[in-house]
């Protein structure tokens, strides 16, 4: 059997996972939020579906955006950043067929894990209304797709469940439990309702469990030595960046229009060239230039 194509993104982010601690992970939309997550000093970050949905073209996360356009987005963001990358791969975008192409071209692009999850495409984000997900069968043949993908271009797979609000945290474990057993090595059960469900799903689902801290959904939000007691290894910040940039740009504009200084909580232009990468540019550049007499 041929050995999978290797990627070490992938590798980087299983040396992450079997190190001890919880992983904060803030996501990213594009490539500007991602290189200021990796300035920050964060080992991992996630592009997320909704935030790059509404960065890319506008319009809320509900299965627009196509794969075509998500692979290209992951694409800009790994250009700009050193750290690992995860992606969500949505349902797959079709049968399992569609899943393997997926998963294998977001490995094929350098991304260090991809997302599949089971709900009824076109996708919801896990916190709105309208979600439904597939039956059990179609669930797992998602995520055995995903595994044999894998055999040809190495990622990290995180099997996702939206069977909570519907079904149940008992229906919804059993489906991770599975996920677990076909090989996704992270795990993440959405739209636990409180601490005691949380604690639940680290001790019944085998593999890394991921947190979804989404400010203003069903999930509470902890501080992270509670994520890690309870036992999570990955905690996820999906809209924090994103909320963060887009209240700021509202406040700014909201104050340019009312003809009001807007200046007083602007980043200084120094320090926007520098994280921007003029600074470095600029060295290079000058390691080049040519001397005159």
């Amino acid at each position: 059997m041929t050995a999978p194509l290797p990627n070490p993104a992938a590798d980087r982010l299983r040396a992450l996972l079997a190190r001890p601690g919880l992983i904060l992970m803030p996501c990213c939309y594009d490539a500007l939020s991602a290189r200021l997550i990796e300035q920050a000093g964060f080992d991992l970050t996630f592009l997320s579906g909704f935030a790059a949905s509404a960065s890319r073209i506008g319009a809320p996360d509900l299965g627009l955006m196509s794969y075509g356009e998500v692979r290209d987005q992951a694409r800009n963001v790994l250009e700009a950043i050193s750290i690992p990358m995860m992606v969500d791969g949505d349902t797959g975008y079709g049968n399992p067929m569609n899943v393997m192409r997926t998963v294998e071209g977001f490995a094929r692009a350098g991304c260090a894990g991809v997302m599949i999850e089971d709900q009824v495409a076109p996708k919801r984000c896990g916190h709105t209304r309208g979600k439904a997900v597939t039956d059990r069968e179609e669930a797992f043949d998602r995520i055995r797709a995903a595994v044999e993908a894998r055999g040809t271009a190495d990622i990290v797979i995180k099997a996702r469940t939206d069977a909570r609000r519907d079904h149940g945290l008992a229906e919804a474990i059993a489906r991770a439990q599975v996920f677990a057993e076909l090989g996704a090595e992270m795990i993440f059960v959405e739209e636990p309702f409180d601490t005691d469900e949380m604690r639940t799903i680290c001790a019944e689902v085998p593999g890394a469990s991921v947190a979804n801290m989404l400010e203003g959904g069903q999930t509470p939000i902890l501080p992270p030595a509670a994520l890690e007691e309870l036992g999570f290894k990955v905690a996820a910040y999906p809209l924090a960046a994103l909320s963060a940039a887009m209240r700021a740009i509202v406040d700014t504009l909201a104050k340019l229009k009312a003809g009001e200084d807007h200046t007083g909580g602007l980043m200084g232009f120094a320090e926007l060239r520098e994280r921007i990468g003029f600074d470095a540019y600029y060295e290079t550049e000058a390691r080049y230039a040519r001397r005159t007499r």
